[in-house]
């Protein structure tokens, strides 16, 4: 007897920590037309984002809304907007709500060139690929991953970390990476014919494949170095955190 009421209790409080872990999903998919230099907007609360550049002239976004209980849904409402001049996505939670059981993946698939002129994110982990023209992204917690990026970029997190892979310098652009707490690496598929590095870390470590001039007895750690015509311009701002840049 009680064996079979230890055996109840067991069955009764793994119910409980299943229903409280439990959540339900929300869906919510698009197509929109995406005329060449039209810019997009993207804010978020606690989120997941990747965005993919590919050979299309629209662009497709998929919203997956996690939350506790279906009526938690009206506390992050969806929002994909094409209006004006301009495409707005947004999964912003009310009133500066900032609750991590709130969750969404944001999937969008664009034209390589498209513009996101302004991505934020609160939490989250952002992914971006095969970009060409020009991100800006600020993330104030969690980690980016960018492969094949070219263009005007910039990409800044609070508490987090900064991995650019296949590094593209291209005339008329800049990469300009920043992270306050947490490393920043690039690694480029060969040495660049042509641009300006620089450098710098508060607290932390600086090592670069491709040979830089460093200023570091006093103070923070800084390296910089010119390559053929010196545009465009790669500029690392770490508070704390080490700093990486490789070749090959």
């Amino acid at each position: 007897m009680r064996r079979f009421s230890a055996l109840a209790a067991l069955a009764a409080a793994t119910a409980l920590a299943v229903s409280a872990r439990a959540e339900v999903l929300d869906r919510v998919s698009r197509t929109l037309p995406l005329a060449p230099g039209v810019p997009v907007y993207i804010d978020a609360t606690i989120a997941d984002l990747t965005i993919v550049g590919a050979d299309r002239p629209d662009m497709a976004v998929d919203v997956v809304r996690r939350a506790p209980t279906s009526a938690d849904f009206a506390k992050f409402p969806p929002s994909v907007e094409a209006a004006g001049d301009a495409v707005r996505i947004g999964v912003l939670q009310a009133a500066d709500g900032k609750d991590a059981a709130l969750k969404a993946e944001i999937t969008i698939s664009a034209p390589a060139a498209a513009v996101f002129q302004a991505i934020r994110v609160f939490e989250g982990k952002v992914k971006l690929t095969n970009l060409r023209t020009a991100v800006d992204v600020d993330l104030r917690r969690g980690p980016i991953d960018a492969t094949g990026l070219a263009g005007r970029i910039r990409l800044e997190a609070g508490i987090g970390s900064v991995d650019v892979k296949q590094a593209e310098l291209t005339a008329g652009g800049m990469m300009r990476l920043r992270v306050f707490n947490g490393p920043v690496r690039v690694r480029f598929p060969r040495t660049p014919a042509n641009g300006r590095i620089l450098a710098v870390t508060f607290n932390g470590a600086l090592t670069s494949d491709i040979p830089l001039t460093f200023k570091d007895k006093f103070g923070p750690r800084f390296g910089e170095t010119t390559l053929g015509s010196g545009d465009p311009v790669l500029s690392i701002d770490d508070v704390k955190g080490d700093i990486s840049i490789k070749v090959g």
